[in-house]
């Protein structure tokens, strides 16, 4: 049963995460303003603290994420997932060079290994009153932004996206 509810948490996480890259895209004008600036806040001056996942850096193409990462648990020319644990999945989405343009980070359950707000972004988020945490910082020098999501509440799920500008 826990299985199957991570698996539907999983879909709505990568749902989500294309809703919300399409929107940053520019697949809906004024969508993105409203999708991004109001939580993205200021651009950060330094590079990004967290600047890839497992190895794995936007722009990396298709057969050096396999490489390092080894057969994903379902993969197509557009999009890989790896299950790495009950806890701990990704996806890393192709474009049409077969260079990665997007990752998504997904861990639930136990959260141990998730990193924190300070290991994505160099510093500390503030929680929300639920204990939610979000935010999201555009590297324009690095050619990416990132977001961090984790959900309130003592079953939290932690999201981190990482999509090239």
């Amino acid at each position: 049963m826990l299985t199957e509810i991570r698996k539907a948490i999983l879909g709505v996480s990568v749902v989500s995460f294309v809703a919300v890259a399409q929107l940053i895209a520019g697949n809906g004008g004024e969508a993105r303003a409203w999708a991004v600036l109001p939580e993205a806040g200021p651009t950060p001056a330094s590079a990004p603290a967290y600047a890839g996942y497992k190895g794995v850096a936007i722009g990396a193409s298709t057969d050096d994420v396999r490489k390092k990462l080894g057969e994903p648990k379902d993969k197509s020319e557009g999009m890989d997932l790896y299950i790495f644990s009950e806890s701990e999945s990704a996806q890393f989405y192709y474009d049409a060079a077969h260079a990665v343009s997007a990752i998504m980070i997904t861990y639930s359950g136990d959260l141990k290994s998730a990193p924190s707000p300070k290991d994505v972004f160099g510093e500390d988020v503030p929680p929300k009153e639920d204990g939610g945490v979000f935010r999201m910082a555009r590297y324009p020098k690095a050619g990416f932004w990132i977001s961090y999501n984790r959900t309130g509440g003592t079953d939290a799920i932690v999201s981190i996206a990482l999509q090239k500008i």
